[in-house]
């Protein structure tokens, strides 16, 4: 089993070395802020004690200080009681108001400190049976009943603090106005969940030695829910910070992709139509694949598409227009991808009789109305402007596919 925490560990003490670091650097700008300053406790706690957690570290300490099962005390202190004490104060300054936070905070620092100096004095009671340093530090001496009360009281107030935690997750996660904050809090609560798992196995290894079972048959489940918990803990802990920016990355990645798509249609456009464009494009190449201002290119792309279709509608015609539904119809297609090949043909079509000033009284695509001029928004494209984009790349790309069919059979 120790080889199994040697693994575990040292992987949860670096998360929460992350976590803490991470968070360190909103200190600057928010150096008052209770809940900031208890998670930042909370993660450096946890962090060490997951360090103290390794056995050649927790052995280490044992032997450099000469006080048996020191290690294990720490562990219990700092990654159980005080940790789940600092949790809890970051979160109830989160849920509440500072008036109705603070005394509660109070409350909680009050009833985990008790513990925590209950927690000691047992240890010290207990530590003169044998002074003999032990691997697993509970469970060789659950049969003490001094340990067993230590034991008893650790899982209590790490499982306190713990269902505390998931019961307000639980409860003010549904009334969360951001979306990734819902998400971190529901994840915060599988992570508390995990941990509750550990402190009753931790429990159940005072009952188990009375009818004389071996608690050791259970001990996989400490790295593994401790594990779980953490890394659930320390995600959700910080995913109202880093998950607006996730989802403005995978925003800017979507629009990237989107304009490469569009490119080449532009590109036609602007050949036939050069005064759809804002501004002459730049002249080196590669330039359209820099993610340089990325939301705003997009946008004007799609505007200066709809421009060069809104310029081409006299010679947009009606049965360039049958002659693709009726082709595209024969190969399988349906829906939206039916009509952007029809939109497609309907394109070359007209660029060609464009290009040889042959004006139909025929139909017209009618671009869908543009968002407003500006960076796009997260609302822009829960609107019209995300719905446009998306007929468009799915015009463009059956564009290109006509281009790539007419180049096979020349």
């Amino acid at each position: 089993m120790g080889d199994l925490k040697g693994v575990v560990f040292p992987p949860c003490a670096a998360l929460c070395a992350l976590a803490f670091l991470y968070k360190l650097r909103d200190l600057r700008q928010h150096r008052r802020d209770p809940a900031l300053l208890a998670l930042i406790t909370a993660f450096l706690l946890k962090g060490v004690s997951f360090a103290l957690s390794v056995p050649a570290v927790s052995a280490s300490v044992d032997a450099h200080s000469g006080v048996p099962n020191l290690g294990a005390l720490g562990i219990h202190l700092l990654g159980g009681v005080s940790s789940s004490a600092a949790l809890l104060v970051a979160i109830t300054y989160w849920v509440h108001p500072a008036q109705q936070a603070r005394p509660r905070a109070r409350a909680w620092l009050t009833a985990f400190g008790a513990c925590a100096v209950a927690m000691f004095a047992l240890w010290l009671a207990a530590e003169p049976h044998g002074h003999v340093r032990s691997a697993d530090y509970i469970l060789q001496n659950v049969k003490n009943p001094v340990v067993a009360g230590y034991t008893l009281l650790y899982a209590t107030a790490f499982g306190a603090g713990m269902i505390q935690i998931a019961l307000l997750c639980r409860r003010y996660a549904k009334a969360a106005g951001r979306q990734w904050l819902r998400w971190g809090m529901a994840t915060t609560q599988l992570g508390a969940l995990c941990c509750i798992v550990y402190c009753a196995n931790r429990a159940w290894a005072v009952i188990a030695i009375r009818f004389g079972l071996n608690p050791l048959q259970w001990e996989a489940l400490t790295p593994v829910a401790n594990g779980i918990g953490i890394l659930c803990l320390a995600s959700g802990l910080t995913m109202p910070s880093w998950g607006p920016q996730l989802s403005e990355l995978r925003r800017r990645t979507g629009n990237f992709v989107a304009y490469q798509r569009l490119h080449p249609l532009w590109r036609d456009l602007y050949a036939a139509i050069p005064d759809i464009a804002l501004s002459p494009p730049a002249s080196a190449r590669l330039d359209r694949f820099t993610p340089r201002d990325i939301n705003y290119r997009l946008y004007r792309l799609v505007i200066e598409i709809q421009d060069g279709l809104l310029v081409l509608r006299p010679y947009m015609d009606p049965e360039a227009a049958e002659a693709a539904a009726r082709s595209a119809r024969s190969a399988g297609l349906a829906g939206g991808r039916l009509d952007a090949a029809v939109r497609a043909a309907q394109v070359r079509a007209a660029l060609r009789a464009r290009r040889d000033n042959l004006p139909t009284t025929g139909g017209a695509v009618s671009p869908a109305p543009a968002a407003e001029p500006g960076t796009v928004s997260e609302e822009d494209e829960d609107g019209d402007y995300l719905g446009e984009v998306s007929r468009l790349v799915g015009v463009a790309q059956a564009y290109a596919a006509l281009g790539r069919t007419k180049r096979s059979t020349t």
